[in-house]
């Protein structure tokens, strides 16, 4: 049986494996699973892998995008460029574990937010400074869109604090970005503390989060007559880049 599976921490909001599991019902592959590895420390990989002799690949979610890094062999231009890693490809041969690292991310941001993009979206604010925010920041890169990283502190070198939000800055940024977990399951109640109360029609916020399917960084988008997109299709498309990189 081929293993593959996710790691991170924690991993109770992930519809990964039910997507996968999925994946291979549909396409009769039987000799394949999926499984959720929460990781309460990445030190925790090695003893995982050998554990799982089985396991062929994993994807790697929050807070290990960039931290699993020192632990790859080898990693692809994309992932090297942006510093953020995941997708994992494993390989075993006599002289040990092989670990080769990919961002799929990438391209499930970018096949998501082209097809509901208007010309009037060309600045974005990217709340967040993460892994996930560097695919969405080098993307956005590629697409010839400004973008200004917001976080909720100076130490992490983003170019502005949530505290310094102005309404000249929601007026100016017609798309936003939550790539952080605020407002994910079970926290559902919260949501990044921007000025909502300037959001327009013309904005187009993109919650990376999807469980659950509308955040209240979505709804307060919606109420006010917004574009909302959640990260549902952003995790099928980066699934099945992962699952072409594994060798199938």
């Amino acid at each position: 049986m081929r293993l593959y599976g996710l790691i991170g921490f924690p991993l109770t909001h992930s519809f990964s494996n039910q997507y996968f599991e999925k994946k291979f019902a549909d396409a009769n592959i039987q000799d394949a699973c999926y499984k959720l590895f929460p990781l309460e420390n990445l030190t925790q990989l090695p003893l995982l892998l050998q554990q799982h002799t089985d396991l062929q690949g994993f994807n790697v979610t929050i807070p290990y995008k960039v931290a699993i890094l020192p632990f790859l062999h080898h990693i692809s231009h994309e992932a090297r460029e942006i510093g953020a890693v995941n997708c994992v490809k494993i390989e075993r041969n006599a002289s040990g574990i092989i670990l080769s690292g990919y961002n799929t991310d990438i391209f499930g941001f970018r096949e998501s937010l082209v097809p509901v993009l208007k010309p009037h979206h060309r600045n974005a604010l990217v709340l967040g400074t993460g892994g996930a925010a560097k695919a969405v920041c080098f993307t956005l890169q590629q697409l010839g869109i400004n973008y200004t990283q917001v976080s909720r502190s100076i130490k992490n070198e983003a170019n502005k604090l949530y505290s310094q939000l102005t309404e000249a800055d929601i007026n100016d940024n017609l798309l936003i970005f939550n790539t952080t977990p605020v407002g994910m399951f079970p926290e559902i109640s919260k949501s990044p503390e921007i000025p909502y109360q300037f959001l327009t029609s013309r904005h187009l916020l993109f919650d990376l989060i999807y469980n659950p399917a509308i955040t209240r960084f979505m709804q307060s988008g919606l109420d006010a007559g917004a574009t909302v997109l959640n990260g549902l299709k952003m995790l099928e498309l980066q699934a099945d880049k992962s699952w072409e990189i594994w060798g199938d």
